[in-house]
């Protein structure tokens, strides 16, 4: 089932402290840790967007391949890139470095995308997940506003739309661990990204 949405791909952010290689390109196993993700949209979705400040070292990727707008390197300006190309009513954005998203997590989000509803997002109790949510077009002029008077932080713009949050209960029903959230910003991120990979054995391809 492909759902009315687009699936985004944040691929743009600064890599600071995994010197070396793109972290977008590092290894879990033997798979990419953004190809889980780009394929998992693949099957979700007819359409699927990367953002990214290097356009060219996507160029083999089956999506569409964008910058942002506002090149303000941040997450929010990669929403708004995200939701301005998109056809669909809707995009799902997921950061390139969430090697564990759990399929029926992204399902059940999906799922909660009625009539109406502008944001879907989970919150643990670590708080929001805004990399792991969908975003309604009608998001889009607020956003712009944010980026034009240098306002980056993303819920900001949630009180004046109507926003769908997944309680902790809801997401721990689905993936008990909550590793659908978890990222790699470290060496030794990655290092436990490759631990949690040996115990969840061929959880999405990993061998």
């Amino acid at each position: 089932m492909t759902y009315d949405c687009t699936g985004v791909i944040l691929a743009g952010g600064v890599n600071k402290r995994l010197p070396g290689i793109k972290k977008t390109f590092r290894e879990i196993r033997g798979r990419m840790i953004m190809e889980v993700i780009h394929s998992l949209f693949t099957d979700l979705f007819d359409r699927v967007i990367i953002v990214a400040n290097d356009p060219a070292a996507f160029g083999e990727w089956d999506a569409t391949i964008v910058s942002d707008i506002y090149p303000h390197r941040c997450p929010l300006a990669g929403i708004h890139a995200g939701l301005f190309y998109a056809s669909t009513p809707r995009v799902f954005v997921s950061a390139c470095d969430t090697p564990f998203l759990e399929r029926r997590l992204a399902e059940y989000i999906l799922s909660q995308a009625g009539p109406g509803i502008d944001v879907v997002i989970p919150e643990t109790d670590a708080g929001l997940e805004p990399l792991c949510a969908t975003y309604s077009k009608h998001c889009l002029p607020l956003i712009e506003t944010n980026l034009k008077n240098h306002i980056f932080k993303i819920n900001r713009f949630f009180r004046e739309k109507r926003v769908r949050r997944i309680p902790m209960d809801k997401i721990q029903a689905i993936d008990p661990e909550i590793d659908s959230f978890f990222n790699i910003n470290t060496p030794e991120d990655l290092e436990r990204a490759r631990a949690i990979a040996v115990k969840k054995g061929e959880f999405n391809g990993y061998k």
